[in-house]
Protein backbone atom coordinates (compact mmCIF):
# COMPACT_ATOMS: atom_id res chain seq x y z
CA UNK A 1 0.00 0.00 0.00
CA UNK A 2 0.68 3.57 -0.71
CA UNK A 3 2.25 5.41 2.57
CA UNK A 4 -0.29 8.21 3.47
CA UNK A 5 0.34 11.46 5.32
CA UNK A 6 -1.98 10.63 8.43
CA UNK A 7 0.50 6.81 8.67
CA UNK A 8 3.77 8.55 8.87
CA UNK A 9 5.41 10.77 11.88
CA UNK A 10 2.22 10.07 14.05
CA UNK A 11 0.87 8.85 17.74
CA UNK A 12 -2.55 7.36 18.30
CA UNK A 13 -3.79 7.10 22.30
CA UNK A 14 -5.98 4.25 22.48
CA UNK A 15 -8.34 3.14 25.55
CA UNK A 16 -10.12 -0.62 26.33
CA UNK A 17 -12.27 0.60 28.75
CA UNK A 18 -13.84 -3.05 29.65
CA UNK A 19 -10.54 -4.11 29.90
CA UNK A 20 -9.38 -1.23 32.10
CA UNK A 21 -6.04 -0.83 29.66
CA UNK A 22 -4.74 2.47 28.00
CA UNK A 23 -2.90 2.30 24.80
CA UNK A 24 0.02 4.06 22.25
CA UNK A 25 0.62 3.36 18.53
CA UNK A 26 3.35 5.42 16.92
CA UNK A 27 4.51 5.10 13.57
CA UNK A 28 8.02 7.35 12.37
CA UNK A 29 9.12 7.59 8.67
CA UNK A 30 10.54 10.91 7.53
CA UNK A 31 11.44 12.14 10.87
CA UNK A 32 14.01 9.30 10.98
CA UNK A 33 15.35 9.89 7.98
CA UNK A 34 15.90 13.58 8.95
CA UNK A 35 17.40 12.74 12.54
CA UNK A 36 19.43 9.65 11.05
CA UNK A 37 21.10 12.50 8.20
CA UNK A 38 22.81 14.26 10.99
CA UNK A 39 24.48 11.22 11.85
CA UNK A 40 26.73 8.38 9.73
CA UNK A 41 25.74 5.67 11.68
CA UNK A 42 25.97 1.62 10.77
CA UNK A 43 22.59 0.23 9.75
CA UNK A 44 22.71 -1.64 13.27
CA UNK A 45 22.93 1.81 15.35
CA UNK A 46 20.29 3.24 13.00
CA UNK A 47 18.05 0.32 13.91
CA UNK A 48 18.45 0.77 17.36
CA UNK A 49 17.87 4.53 17.44
CA UNK A 50 14.97 4.12 15.30
CA UNK A 51 13.64 1.51 17.88
CA UNK A 52 14.39 4.08 20.57
CA UNK A 53 12.57 7.19 19.30
CA UNK A 54 9.34 5.42 18.80
CA UNK A 55 9.37 3.98 22.17
CA UNK A 56 10.43 8.22 22.85
CA UNK A 57 7.37 9.11 21.32
CA UNK A 58 5.14 6.43 22.69
CA UNK A 59 6.04 7.53 26.33
CA UNK A 60 6.17 11.10 26.05
CA UNK A 61 2.85 11.27 25.24
CA UNK A 62 1.50 9.97 28.68
CA UNK A 63 3.15 13.23 29.69
CA UNK A 64 0.27 15.17 31.36
CA UNK A 65 1.91 18.52 31.34
CA UNK A 66 1.74 20.05 27.56
CA UNK A 67 5.43 21.27 28.34
CA UNK A 68 7.00 18.52 29.67
CA UNK A 69 10.37 16.66 28.65
CA UNK A 70 10.55 12.79 28.69
CA UNK A 71 14.15 11.05 28.63
CA UNK A 72 15.14 7.78 27.58
CA UNK A 73 18.44 6.66 28.69
CA UNK A 74 20.71 3.45 28.30
CA UNK A 75 24.19 3.81 29.46
CA UNK A 76 27.01 1.13 30.25
CA UNK A 77 30.17 0.63 30.82
CA UNK A 78 31.48 -2.16 29.11
CA UNK A 79 29.31 -2.00 25.85
CA UNK A 80 29.69 -1.49 22.28
CA UNK A 81 27.06 1.30 23.32
CA UNK A 82 28.56 3.58 25.89
CA UNK A 83 25.43 6.23 25.50
CA UNK A 84 21.79 6.34 23.78
CA UNK A 85 20.10 9.28 24.62
CA UNK A 86 16.55 10.05 22.95
CA UNK A 87 13.96 12.94 24.03
CA UNK A 88 10.51 13.70 23.12
CA UNK A 89 8.92 17.41 23.69
CA UNK A 90 5.72 18.71 22.45
CA UNK A 91 6.05 15.97 19.66
CA UNK A 92 8.93 17.01 19.30
CA UNK A 93 12.27 14.32 19.08
CA UNK A 94 15.67 13.82 18.58
CA UNK A 95 18.11 11.52 20.00
CA UNK A 96 22.05 10.05 19.18
CA UNK A 97 24.10 7.18 20.18
CA UNK A 98 27.67 7.17 21.39
CA UNK A 99 29.29 3.70 19.85
CA UNK A 100 32.69 1.80 19.53
CA UNK A 101 32.96 1.61 15.87
CA UNK A 102 36.22 -0.73 15.93
CA UNK A 103 34.16 -3.13 18.64
CA UNK A 104 30.66 -3.10 16.31
CA UNK A 105 32.59 -4.17 13.65
CA UNK A 106 34.01 -7.10 14.89
CA UNK A 107 30.62 -8.43 16.08
CA UNK A 108 28.19 -10.51 14.96
CA UNK A 109 26.09 -9.56 12.17
CA UNK A 110 23.10 -8.91 14.26
CA UNK A 111 24.52 -8.31 17.76
CA UNK A 112 22.35 -9.18 20.32
CA UNK A 113 21.29 -6.52 22.95
CA UNK A 114 23.60 -7.67 25.86
CA UNK A 115 26.23 -7.63 23.00
CA UNK A 116 25.66 -3.78 22.39
CA UNK A 117 25.16 -2.51 25.66
CA UNK A 118 27.00 -5.45 28.59
CA UNK A 119 25.90 -4.29 31.78
CA UNK A 120 23.81 -0.92 31.67
CA UNK A 121 20.99 0.37 32.72
CA UNK A 122 17.99 2.03 31.05
CA UNK A 123 16.41 5.41 32.83
CA UNK A 124 13.41 6.87 31.51
CA UNK A 125 13.27 10.77 33.05
CA UNK A 126 9.59 12.36 33.11
CA UNK A 127 10.16 16.47 33.81
CA UNK A 128 6.64 18.34 34.12
CA UNK A 129 7.11 21.80 34.74
CA UNK A 130 3.72 23.17 35.14
CA UNK A 131 4.11 21.20 38.39
CA UNK A 132 7.51 21.40 39.19
CA UNK A 133 7.60 17.48 39.16
CA UNK A 134 10.68 15.47 37.88
CA UNK A 135 10.39 11.78 38.61
CA UNK A 136 12.77 9.05 36.91
CA UNK A 137 12.91 5.29 37.11
CA UNK A 138 16.26 3.33 36.70
CA UNK A 139 16.41 -0.58 35.92
CA UNK A 140 19.11 -2.88 34.62
CA UNK A 141 18.82 -3.07 31.14
CA UNK A 142 17.66 -6.36 30.58
CA UNK A 143 15.37 -8.96 27.68
CA UNK A 144 16.62 -9.85 24.16
CA UNK A 145 15.13 -6.29 22.62
CA UNK A 146 14.79 -2.78 23.32
CA UNK A 147 10.94 -3.64 23.37
CA UNK A 148 12.12 -6.53 26.50
CA UNK A 149 13.95 -3.72 28.11
CA UNK A 150 11.17 -1.15 28.45
CA UNK A 151 8.70 -4.07 29.66
CA UNK A 152 11.17 -5.06 32.51
CA UNK A 153 11.03 -0.72 33.53
CA UNK A 154 7.68 -0.76 33.45
CA UNK A 155 7.54 -3.85 35.73
CA UNK A 156 10.48 -3.27 38.20
CA UNK A 157 9.95 0.36 38.32
CA UNK A 158 6.57 1.11 38.01
CA UNK A 159 5.14 -1.95 39.34
CA UNK A 160 2.25 -1.61 36.12
CA UNK A 161 1.70 -4.88 33.41
CA UNK A 162 2.70 -3.39 30.15
CA UNK A 163 3.43 -4.75 26.71
CA UNK A 164 5.87 -3.34 23.86
CA UNK A 165 6.58 -4.23 20.77
CA UNK A 166 8.97 -2.39 18.08
CA UNK A 167 9.75 -2.50 14.86
CA UNK A 168 12.35 -0.49 12.31
CA UNK A 169 13.38 -1.25 8.94
CA UNK A 170 15.20 0.49 5.56
CA UNK A 171 13.69 -0.15 2.67
CA UNK A 172 15.12 2.04 -0.74
CA UNK A 173 17.27 4.29 1.38
CA UNK A 174 13.74 5.30 3.93
CA UNK A 175 13.40 4.50 7.59
CA UNK A 176 10.31 3.00 9.06
CA UNK A 177 9.52 2.32 12.09
CA UNK A 178 6.09 1.71 14.64
CA UNK A 179 5.30 0.64 18.02
CA UNK A 180 2.34 -0.38 20.20
CA UNK A 181 2.66 0.25 24.21
CA UNK A 182 0.09 -1.07 26.32
CA UNK A 183 -0.51 -1.38 29.67
CA UNK A 184 -2.98 -2.01 32.77
CA UNK A 185 -4.64 1.19 33.88
CA UNK A 186 -3.10 2.40 37.17
CA UNK A 187 -6.50 2.56 39.02
CA UNK A 188 -9.07 0.18 38.86
CA UNK A 189 -13.20 1.80 38.57
CA UNK A 190 -14.39 2.81 41.67
CA UNK A 191 -14.98 0.12 44.64
CA UNK A 192 -12.57 -2.14 42.55
CA UNK A 193 -8.56 -3.03 44.03
CA UNK A 194 -5.91 -1.06 42.37
CA UNK A 195 -4.91 -2.82 39.15
CA UNK A 196 -1.56 -1.89 39.36
CA UNK A 197 -0.79 -4.22 42.22
CA UNK A 198 -2.08 -7.13 39.96
CA UNK A 199 0.48 -8.58 37.48
CA UNK A 200 -1.82 -11.46 36.68
CA UNK A 201 -5.34 -9.91 35.85
CA UNK A 202 -7.16 -11.65 34.06
CA UNK A 203 -8.35 -8.23 32.18
CA UNK A 204 -4.63 -8.07 31.57
CA UNK A 205 -4.06 -11.49 30.10
CA UNK A 206 -6.41 -10.65 27.55
CA UNK A 207 -5.08 -7.68 25.84
CA UNK A 208 -1.34 -8.77 26.82
CA UNK A 209 -2.43 -11.79 23.88
CA UNK A 210 -4.40 -9.20 21.47
CA UNK A 211 -1.55 -6.61 21.48
CA UNK A 212 1.09 -9.07 21.68
CA UNK A 213 -0.07 -10.81 18.16
CA UNK A 214 0.59 -7.80 16.44
CA UNK A 215 3.51 -8.52 13.36
CA UNK A 216 6.24 -6.15 12.68
CA UNK A 217 5.03 -5.50 9.20
CA UNK A 218 2.32 -3.83 10.51
CA UNK A 219 3.81 -2.14 12.67
CA UNK A 220 6.44 -0.35 9.62
CA UNK A 221 3.52 -0.56 6.84
CA UNK A 222 3.26 2.95 5.74
CA UNK A 223 0.18 2.48 4.05
CA UNK A 224 -1.92 0.69 7.09
CA UNK A 225 -3.47 3.76 9.44
CA UNK A 226 -3.31 3.23 13.17
CA UNK A 227 -6.45 3.19 13.83
CA UNK A 228 -6.72 0.08 11.61
CA UNK A 229 -3.97 -1.45 13.11
CA UNK A 230 -5.87 -1.38 16.49
CA UNK A 231 -9.17 -2.36 15.00
CA UNK A 232 -7.70 -5.61 13.82
CA UNK A 233 -6.48 -6.50 17.43
CA UNK A 234 -9.47 -5.23 19.72
CA UNK A 235 -12.64 -5.17 16.79
CA UNK A 236 -13.90 -7.90 19.35
CA UNK A 237 -14.05 -5.74 22.30
CA UNK A 238 -17.28 -3.85 23.08
CA UNK A 239 -15.78 -0.41 22.74
CA UNK A 240 -12.19 0.89 21.88
CA UNK A 241 -11.74 4.43 22.22
CA UNK A 242 -9.19 6.74 20.24
CA UNK A 243 -8.14 10.04 20.15
CA UNK A 244 -6.97 12.55 17.21
CA UNK A 245 -3.47 11.55 15.91
CA UNK A 246 -0.84 13.52 16.99
CA UNK A 247 1.51 14.74 14.90
CA UNK A 248 5.38 13.96 15.40
CA UNK A 249 8.40 15.23 13.98
CA UNK A 250 12.29 16.35 14.39
CA UNK A 251 13.09 19.01 17.45
CA UNK A 252 16.53 19.91 18.56
CA UNK A 253 16.36 22.44 21.17
CA UNK A 254 20.01 23.63 21.20
CA UNK A 255 20.04 27.40 21.07
CA UNK A 256 23.61 29.38 19.85
CA UNK A 257 22.07 32.35 22.61
CA UNK A 258 21.87 29.96 25.52
CA UNK A 259 24.79 28.14 24.61
CA UNK A 260 27.24 31.62 24.83
CA UNK A 261 25.06 32.33 28.06
CA UNK A 262 26.45 29.36 30.17
CA UNK A 263 29.67 29.11 28.24
CA UNK A 264 29.62 33.17 30.00
CA UNK A 265 28.86 31.83 33.14
CA UNK A 266 32.80 30.65 33.44
CA UNK A 267 35.53 32.10 34.15
CA UNK A 268 37.40 34.32 31.72
CA UNK A 269 40.44 31.78 32.63
CA UNK A 270 38.80 28.61 32.04
CA UNK A 271 37.17 30.24 29.20
CA UNK A 272 40.48 31.26 27.66
CA UNK A 273 41.38 27.16 27.89
CA UNK A 274 38.55 26.34 25.90
CA UNK A 275 39.44 28.25 23.07
CA UNK A 276 41.03 27.04 20.07
CA UNK A 277 44.23 28.85 18.20
CA UNK A 278 41.58 31.18 16.30
CA UNK A 279 40.06 32.12 19.47
CA UNK A 280 36.86 30.19 18.94
CA UNK A 281 35.22 27.99 21.30
CA UNK A 282 33.13 25.54 19.77
CA UNK A 283 30.64 23.34 21.44
CA UNK A 284 29.02 20.50 19.55
CA UNK A 285 25.23 19.13 19.78
CA UNK A 286 25.65 15.71 19.75
CA UNK A 287 22.03 15.66 18.94
CA UNK A 288 21.98 17.60 15.47
CA UNK A 289 25.96 17.05 14.87
CA UNK A 290 26.11 21.31 14.68
CA UNK A 291 28.87 22.82 15.72
CA UNK A 292 28.54 26.55 17.99
CA UNK A 293 31.53 28.86 17.30
CA UNK A 294 31.58 30.95 20.22
CA UNK A 295 33.71 33.93 20.55
CA UNK A 296 34.41 36.20 23.73
CA UNK A 297 36.51 39.71 23.28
Amino acid sequence: MTPDIRTLDVMLSVTVPSRHARGRAARLGPTLDAIMASHNYPPVIEKLLAEALVLTAMLGSLLKDPGGQLTVQAQTNSGIIDLLVCDYKGGELRGYVRHDPVRLADAAHEPSLATLFGHGYLAITFDQPATDERYQGIVPLEGESLAEAAQSYFTQSEQIPSIVRLAARKQDGRWSAGGILFQHLPEGEEGRERLHTRLDHPDWDHVAVLAGSVRAEELIDGGLPLEDLIWRLFHQEPEVRTLALQPLGRGCRCDPDYVRSVIARFPEEERAEMAGEDGLIRVNCEFCSTSFPIYFP
